[in-house]
């Protein structure tokens, strides 16, 4: 290391450790500011409904691409990756979707990935025509080639991509990462949602991508004391299979276990490091998840505005989208997060402002009048979010952005949501989730600890997914199920049915989402299986263009 590196290493933890010198985290007030956090959590996480939409959607984009590749040696498989399979999504994220070709092992060159593209494009602008998507959009230019598409139906936005295997990868070893310790998973919803709410977590707006800012997490509890999470190396040192980081990972289970703090003293210490060496990332300052430390790193590209290492591909910066200008923007959200953060705990400010200035506005739409009934307005929906956008003044200092309009279910985004009765959920009684104030209980989906081994392409692993009631025993990716004793396959290969998704048809009852492995995709036509709001529905949906639920089903 030479001696300019070392000098600004050694800058960097003497500014980190002044920085939290400062704490501003009052023994008195640190109970309120949890039980906010943890309220912020249990209202805006997933509820079941958003985990059905995504995987109904991959079902369909899965038949779409059987339409288009057929069964022969070119066919493709539709997987989703990124926030939803770390389970780190929210319901207004977007669905980020990988087209993989049966034969892995051959390299696909961008002008083949665009081209697959152009074919998902030409059908879905066929389907755009009729009203089943919106903005279906292809951009060529951008560093990895996308499709980007809104489905009218659930309003999800999905971006499109072409063997992103490493995405799926990346995904996938997170994933397993925060089942070694639940603050992981609630620090970055949490953070997740305060970028949103500032406005600044956005890549293509030069702001920091949702990966970036979950691997700051990881970073800042690799770096606690006593720490809470390993340094990625010794999860990878083995190799990145996903059986070998399984293993690895099981080993590591309750790592941080000596550590007590709290996701009050974790949020706020985050905050306080980032502020702390402002000034270093332009130095070559970089964060390091691999080693579980700070480093010192210059890209292809010079010194990043931020710099937070790929902990597969070291060579690359993932938050190398972040510009100079937008740099600025980024820490005075930080700064004035803290100082409204210091102001609540001098007790001169109450907790739901404090709530809004951190993290928005909850959106409560109006209550639903009975099943089958939609609440929206002669306006079509736009006055829904007057109210929450009012209540925000200027001196909140947060930008939110403009709500997306789409046609039909889609726009609204519901916080209480009353289940039509003719859906095939597991009981005949509606099932109501509500915001409602958080309350001390067992963990709340998703945000349980996954510490229960399954089986994973045939040997000891974690479950990836929530974990969910009365759920069965599940061997590999693939997601097969086993009566207790049965033999384990290990032949599923990367193309099985994705575990997601018979997690979540096993543990709440729904509808066989896919009734054959993927590698033979349903051959019902796509026609058939389209419903008048959007992709989703099945050849047994009964189109009610009133209807509550666009997708539901019928027996």
């Amino acid at each position: 290391m030479e001696k300019s590196e070392a000098v600004l290493l050694k800058k960097a933890k003497k500014l980190e450790s002044q920085g939290l010198q400062q704490s501003i985290v009052k023994p008195e007030r640190a109970p309120v500011f949890e039980e906010l956090l943890h309220n912020v959590l249990h209202i805006r996480h997933p509820k079941p409904i958003d985990y059905f939409n995504r995987i109904d959607l991959i079902r369909i984009f899965n038949v779409i691409s059987k339409e288009i590749h057929g069964n022969g040696d070119d066919f493709t498989i539709v997987e989703g990756f990124g926030s939803f399979l770390m389970d780190m999504f929210s319901a207004g994220s977007d669905l980020d979707l990988s087209i993989n070709f049966g034969n892995y092992e051959v390299e696909v060159s961008r002008a083949k990935r665009i081209q697959t593209l152009r074919k998902f494009e030409k059908k879905l602008k066929a389907l755009q025509r009729i009203g089943h998507v919106s903005n279906v959009i292809l951009i060529t230019g951008a560093r990895v080639p996308i499709l980007k598409i809104t489905d009218r139906g659930t309003g999800i936005e999905c971006d499109i991509s072409v063997e992103n295997r490493d995405g799926i990868a990346k995904s996938r070893i997170i994933r397993m990462v925060s089942s070694i310790d639940h603050r992981f998973q609630k620090l970055s919803f949490l953070m997740k949602a305060w970028a949103k709410a500032h406005d600044i977590n956005s890549s293509k707006e030069h702001t920091l991508n949702s990966l970036s800012i979950i691997l700051l997490v990881a970073f800042h509890l690799q770096t606690r004391d006593p720490p809470i999470l390993p340094p990625f190396s010794v999860i990878l040192k083995d190799g990145s299979d996903m059986e070998t980081v399984t293993k690895n990972v099981i080993n590591f289970l309750g790592y941080g276990e000596v550590n007590k703090e709290s996701l009050a003293e974790l949020f706020v210490t985050l905050l306080l490091k980032l502020q702390s060496i402002e000034t270093l990332w332009s130095k070559g300052l970089c964060a390091s998840i691999y080693d579980g430390s700070w480093i010192y790193k210059t890209w292809d590209s010079g010194v990043g505005c931020i710099n937070v290492e790929d902990f597969t591909d070291r060579s690359q910066n993932v938050a190398r989208a972040v510009a100079t200008k937008q740099v600025t923007k980024i820490y005075k959200c930080i700064h004035h997060s803290l100082h409204w953060i210091s102001v609540f705990m001098n007790g001169r400010m109450e907790g739901p402002k404090l709530r809004r200035r951190l993290f928005g506005q909850d959106h409560v739409p109006k209550p639903l009048s009975g099943p089958g009934q939609l609440p929206v307005p002669e306006d079509g929906g736009k006055s829904l979010d007057e109210n929450a956008a009012s209540a925000l003044t200027q001196d909140d200092f947060i930008q939110t952005k403009k709500p997306r309009l789409m046609d039909g279910w889609a726009g609204q985004k519901h916080d209480s949501v009353e289940l039509a009765s003719n859906v095939a959920w597991p009981s005949t009684q509606h099932l109501v989730y509500q915001a409602h104030q958080f309350a001390p209980g067992p963990p709340q989906l998703p945000f349980s600890p996954l510490q229960n081994p399954v089986c994973f392409a045939g040997s000891q692993s974690l479950n990836v997914m929530p974990p969910m009631p009365s759920m069965g025993p599940m061997h590999g990716w693939g997601g097969q199920q086993h009566a207790p004793g049965a033999a384990t396959s290990t032949a599923a290969g990367p193309f099985a049915i994705p575990f997601a998704y018979q997690v979540l048809q096993a543990a709440l009852g729904l509808p066989q989402l896919l009734d054959v492995p993927l590698q033979q995709p349903a051959s019902a036509p796509l026609q058939t299986m389209l419903h008048s709001h959007g992709l989703q529905g099945s050849t047994t949906t009964v189109p009610r263009p009133s209807a509550e639920l666009p997708y539901a089903r019928h027996n």
